[in-house]
C-alpha cells in the first residue's frame, strides 16, 4: 500500500473558493488514476465525477462518482475521504453526482457504470488521496492563519491544532481554496486508521427509514403524467395496429401514443394508466406469436452440447484419458432463465422543454444513458441532466446498456409531448426479459484409483451476455464470452488434472438477456461444487477433505474453506434429522466458503443455518460485508429454490411473486458470516456471496436424501412453510 501519491499539477485546475466560501476538491476516478483536481464550484469549470466539498459552515459533503443501490457504497466510500481527512464521521453528508456541463462524455464503460462488484475495490486509493490532499490544504492554510510552520499542526476531528491553539476546517476552507495543490500527500498507515477496517452504521439508514429518501419512482412534480406500456405478448414482437377509444375514455387518462416498444397509455395518476392500458386493443404481429418454448430449448442445447464447442481451456488429450480412467462420471446440469426483481421496478421520468432534456431515474450507467438520450433527440449531450435517485436494489437490472427503459420513456416524452414519469409494473419486470440466460452444462470426469480427477470434459450452451455491447472488446475474445464460463474456466480444481477441457457454445434467440448479480458464477459454481462433492462420495472421502487436497496450492480457498467449515463445526454430530453440505467459490476477487444446516421431512426442506466465511482481502466496513453476504445467501437460496422462468410459446409463464417466488421470513436460516483476517488483494463483496449458496444447499440435501441435484431450482423439493 503506496503511502504517497504523485498528483500532476497539469492535472489541476486553479483551485478556487465553493460559493458562499469553502474548498472543492474535484476528482475523476476512472479504472486507471489519470487526474485529482480542485476546482471552482460554477457551471462553467471542469466537473469531474467526484467531489469533496467542505464549506465555511464546517459542512462536509461527499459526492459519490458510483451509485448506491443497496451495496452501502454511500458509507464506505466517505469512511475513506473521512480517514485522510480526519473529520468528524457524524458531520459527513452524501449525495450523487448532479448533472452538470462538464461531464466526461468521453469516458470508457468502465468508468460510467456501478457494477460488478468493483466501487469500493477501484476507488479506495482515490478517495483517499481526495481526503489526504484536503487536510494537506487545510492545514497550510491554517498555519499561514496562526504564523506557524505547517508542520507543527497536527489535526483532529475537523480541526487543525497547533500547541494550545484550534481553528475549525471551515474557517480556512476558502484559504485553502486559494492555495496551491500538493505534489504528493502521505496517506496515513493502516495502524493509524480510525475508520476504515471498523464497523460504521451506514449513512443512508436514518433517511430509508424516515421516509425521506427519494427512489426514482418518488419522482413528482406538477404536469408530470404516469405512463405504462402495453409491450407484445412475446420478445421481438410488434404492435399491428391499435384502438385506444376505450382507453381514452376512461377518466384520468390523457394520451396514448405509439413508441418502439408498444403503446403507452398516459395517466394522471398509476391506476388511471393501469386501467387504459388494460383497456387497449391491440393487434400483434403474428409472425412472432410461435415463439421459443423452454422444453424445446432445452433439447436444442442438449443436442449442440454433444457436438465439440469453442475451445477456452485446454490441456492434454482428455477424449483419451477419459476412455482410460479406471472410474468416470457423466452429468448433465441445467440452470433457467432468471429475473432480477429488484423492490422497485424500472421507472424513468423526462421532462423535455427549452431545448434540454432532463431525466430523473435509478440507473447503474448514467453517462452511457445520458449519451444515447442526446444522440436521439439530437441535442448535445452537456443539454441532457441526468439526476440520480437511489436505487431501489438492481442486482444488474439496471446495469442494462441500451434501447431499454430510459429509451423507452424519451420515446413516450417525445412522442406525446408531456412530462412523465414511465412506471413498469411487477408484471412488467418479470415479464419484460433481460434475464439470467439458460445454461446448459455437461461434464465428464474420469477418476484415478486415489479417487482425484485425471480427465476431465466440461461443456457449456448458453447466450452471450456482453456480445453486441459496449462491454465486448473488454470481454469477448476470439468469439468467447468469459463471462459464461467463469468460474470454471482457471478453477483451482482444474489446474492440476493433466487432461482436462472447457468448451463454449454461444446461442442466440430473441430472448434479451443480462448479468444477474454474480453473473457467470450464478451456474458455474453450482456445478463445480456439486461435482466435486460428488466425487468426494465416489473416493470415499470427506467432502472438506477432498477439496483440502486439491485447494492445497490454493491458500485463500483454503483460508476460507476451513473457517467456514471450524465455525460450522464441521465434522461433529449434529442434532438428529439434520445434514450439512460444503461450497467454496471465488468470484469478483473474493474467496467465499459457506456451510448450509438443513433437514428434510416429507420432500419438505427446513434450512436452519447458514455458515458463511469470506476473505475480501481488507474489509473497509466489516458491518457491510457482513450485510452483503447475508443478503447474497438470500439471494441465491430464492433462485436455488424458487426462480425459474418459462417460455411457452414464446410467451412468459410467470408474472408477478405468486409464480415467481421470494424467499419469506419465516423461511429464512440463521445467518452466521466469518471474515477472514487477510492483507491480501482486496476483492468486492456486493456479489460473491450468492455462487456458493446453491450448490452448499445442493449438497447438504445429498447428505440428507441421497439425491444429486442437477436442475435448478430444486425439484421435488420446496422449502418448507416455517424455519
Amino acid at each position: 500500500m503506496n503511502k504517497h501519491s504523485r498528483i500532476h499539477r497539469r492535472d489541476f485546475l486553479k483551485a478556487g473558493a465553493l460559493a458562499g466560501g469553502g474548498l472543492l476538491i474535484a476528482f475523476a476516478v476512472p479504472m486507471a488514476a489519470r487526474r485529482l483536481t480542485s476546482a471552482a464550484a460554477t457551471a462553467n469549470v471542469f466537473a469531474p465525477n467526484a467531489f469533496l466539498r467542505i464549506g465555511e459552515d464546517d459542512s462536509i459533503q461527499v459526492i459519490l462518482s458510483k451509485v448506491e443501490m443497496g451495496q452501502g457504497i454511500w458509507t464506505t466510500l466517505p469512511m475513506l475521504i473521512a480517514e485522510e481527512l480526519d473529520c468528524d464521521w457524524r458531520d459527513i453528508k452524501v449525495a450523487h453526482r448532479p448533472p452538470g456541463k462538464g461531464d466526461d462524455f468521453s469516458a470508457p464503460i468502465f468508468e460510467q457504470t456501478t457494477g460488478g462488484s468493483n466501487s469500493t475495490v477501484s476507488e479506495f486509493d482515490r478517495y483517499r488521496q481526495a481526503g489526504a490532499t484536503a487536510r494537506v490544504m487545510l492545514v497550510a492554510a491554517a498555519a499561514q492563519r496562526l504564523g506557524v510552520p505547517p508542520d507543527a499542526c497536527r489535526t483532529e476531528n475537523g480541526y487543525v491544532i497547533a500547541g494550545s491553539k484550534r481553528i475549525r476546517y471551515g474557517q480556512v476552507a476558502a484559504d485553502a481554496a486559494g492555495l496551491p495543490v500538493p505534489e504528493t500527500v502521505t496517506l496515513r498507515p493502516p495502524e493509524a486508521w480510525r475508520y476504515i477496517g471498523k464497523s460504521q452504521k451506514r449513512l443512508d439508514t436514518p433517511e430509508k427509514i424516515n421516509g425521506k429518501a427519494q427512489f426514482g419512482i418518488d419522482i413528482h412534480f406538477p404536469g408530470l403524467l404516469t405512463a405504462l406500456v402495453a409491450h407484445p405478448p412475446v420478445f421481438g414482437g410488434k404492435a399491428e395496429s391499435f384502438d385506444a377509444s376505450q382507453a381514452l375514455a376512461i377518466p384520468g387518462v390523457r394520451d396514448v401514443v405509439q413508441v418502439p416498444s408498444g403503446i403507452a397509455v398516459l395517466g394522471d395518476h398509476f391506476w388511471a394508466a393501469k386501467l387504459g392500458r388494460d383497456a387497449l386493443k391491440i393487434e400483434w404481429d403474428r409472425e412472432t406469436d410461435a415463439g421459443m418454448d423452454s422444453a424445446a430449448q432445452l433439447e436444442a442445447y442438449r443436442t449442440l452440447s454433444k457436438t465439440k464447442g469453442m475451445s477456452v481451456q485446454q490441456q492434454g488429450n482428455v477424449a483419451a484419458a477419459l476412455q482410460t480412467a479406471p472410474q468416470r462420471l457423466d452429468a448433465e446440469y441445467y440452470f433457467p432463465y432468471l429475473a432480477h426483481a429488484p423492490m422497485e421496478p424500472l421507472n424513468c421520468t423526462v421532462k423535455i422543454a427549452s431545448g434540454t432534456c432532463e431525466v430523473w431515474t435509478g440507473t447503474q450507467s448514467s453517462l452511457l444513458h445520458q449519451a444515447e438520450v442526446a444522440a436521439f433527440l439530437g441535442l448535445a449531450p452537456e443539454r441532457v441532466l441526468f439526476h440520480t435517485p437511489f436505487l431501489g436494489g438492481s442486482f444488474g437490472r439496471r446495469g442494462s446498456f441500451s434501447d431499454d427503459w430510459v429509451m423507452e420513456a424519451v420515446h413516450i416524452a417525445k412522442a406525446s409531448g408531456r412530462f412523465i414519469k414511465l412506471v413498469w409494473s411487477r408484471e412488467d419486470d418479470i415479464r419484460g426479459g433481460c434475464y439470467r440466460p439458460v445454461y446448459l452444462h455437461t461434464v465428464s470426469v474420469g477418476m484415478g484409483h486415489n479417487g482425484l480427477p485425471l480427465a476431465w470434459q466440461h461443456r457449456i450452451v448458453g447466450q452471450s451476455l456482453f456480445i453486441n455491447t459496449p462491454l465486448e472488446s473488454a470481454i469477448v475474445q476470439n468469439g468467447i464470452d468469459y463471462s459464461s464460463v467463469d468460474g470454471v474456466h482457471g478453477s483451482p480444481y482444474l489446474v492440476a488434472v493433466p487432461d482436462h477441457s472447457v468448451e463454449l457454445h454461444t446461442t442466440t434467440c430473441s430472448v434479451p438477456v443480462l448479468a444477474w448479480r454474480s453473473v457467470g458464477n450464478t451456474h458455474t459454481a453450482f456445478v463445480m461444487e456439486t461435482l466435486i462433492d460428488e466425487l468426494a462420495t465416489l473416493a470415499h472421502q470427506d467432502p472438506v477433505a477432498y477439496r483440502r487436497a486439491l485447494l492445497k496450492e490454493h491458500p485463500r480457498h483454503l483460508a476460507a474453506l476451513d473457517l467456514a467449515a471450524e465455525k460450522a463445526a464441521w465434522g461433529t454430530p449434529l442434532p438428529t434429522g439434520r445434514h450439512q453440505g460444503i461450497a467454496v467459490h471465488a468470484a469478483m476477487g473474493s474467496y467465499v466458503c459457506q456451510v448450509v444446516e438443513l433437514s428434510v421431512e416429507a420432500e419438505k426442506i427446513n434450512i436452519h443455518r447458514v455458515v458463511c466465511a469470506i476473505d475480501c482481502g481488507l474489509a473497509v466496513n466489516p458491518d457491510g460485508v457482513r450485510a452483503q453476504m447475508e443478503s447474497g445467501i438470500v439471494f441465491g437460496l430464492t433462485a436455488a429454490l424458487y426462480g425459474e422462468i418459462t417460455l411457452e410459446q414464446g410467451r412468459v409463464a410467470q408474472c408477478n411473486f405468486h409464480d415467481y417466488r421470494m424467499l419469506r421470513m419465516q423461511e429464512t436460516p440463521v445467518i452466521e458470516v466469518h471474515i477472514v483476517q487477510s492483507t491480501d488483494k482486496m476483492g468486492g463483496t456486493g456479489e460473491p456471496g450468492v455462487p456458493p449458496v446453491a450448490p452448499a444447499l445442493a449438497n447438504a440435501l445429498f447428505a440428507a436424501t441421497g439425491k444429486r441435484i442437477r436442475k435448478l431450482p430444486l425439484q421435488p423439493f420446496r422449502q418448507a412453510p416455517s424455519a
